[in-house]
């Protein structure tokens, strides 16, 4: 009979959490770019690669690199040493140079996932980049100026790709 008492104190103490109703836009979010660069397609997804990997920083001297496998299921992450880090996503899809595809929680360490898609296309001596950015899950309102950060980043691949070379 006591165990039976135990059991009804542990229910009766239980409480239910509720939470409101969450939108579609709360759950979301949604950035879409194009970046011109004035390059050959193959120097601006050098550039893009490089960028998103061992040039990578969240504001100007700010370096935060990162390892990207250029290849289908290879990791996007920032290898901090001594097995440390922080995961970011997996290679979906490439085909260089025109696709590079990452899906993974990126920056937000909630229940998220996001798809990253960055397509090329060359016209006339110009790279025209479609970025897209789509998250799905909790994301958090301090991960909603993402876009500051896409830009950011977006403008040092530009430079980076537009940069004059040694002949």
């Amino acid at each position: 009979m006591q165990r039976n008492n135990s059991l009804i104190e542990f229910q009766t103490r239980r409480e239910i959490v509720s939470s409101p109703a969450l939108s579609l836009e709360a759950t979301t979010i949604h950035i879409a770019e194009e970046i011109a660069v004035r390059a050959s397609i193959e120097v601006t997804f050098a550039a893009l690669l490089d960028q998103l990997g061992p040039y990578n920083e969240t504001q100007v001297d700010k370096p935060m690199p990162m390892k990207l496998e250029a290849w289908p299921g290879g990791r996007w992450y920032r290898d901090l040493g001594d097995n440390n880090g922080h995961y970011w996503g997996t290679v979906q899809a490439i085909k260089k140079p025109t696709l590079l595809e990452i899906c993974g929680p990126l920056f937000m360490s909630n229940p998220v996932i996001t798809n990253l898609q960055y397509r090329l296309k060359e016209t006339g001596g110009v790279t025209i980049i479609s970025f897209r950015h789509q998250s799905f899950g909790l994301v958090l309102e301090e991960y909603r100026n993402a876009k500051n950060g896409w830009a950011h980043l977006h403008e040092r691949m530009r430079q980076r790709a537009e940069a004059p070379r040694p002949h």
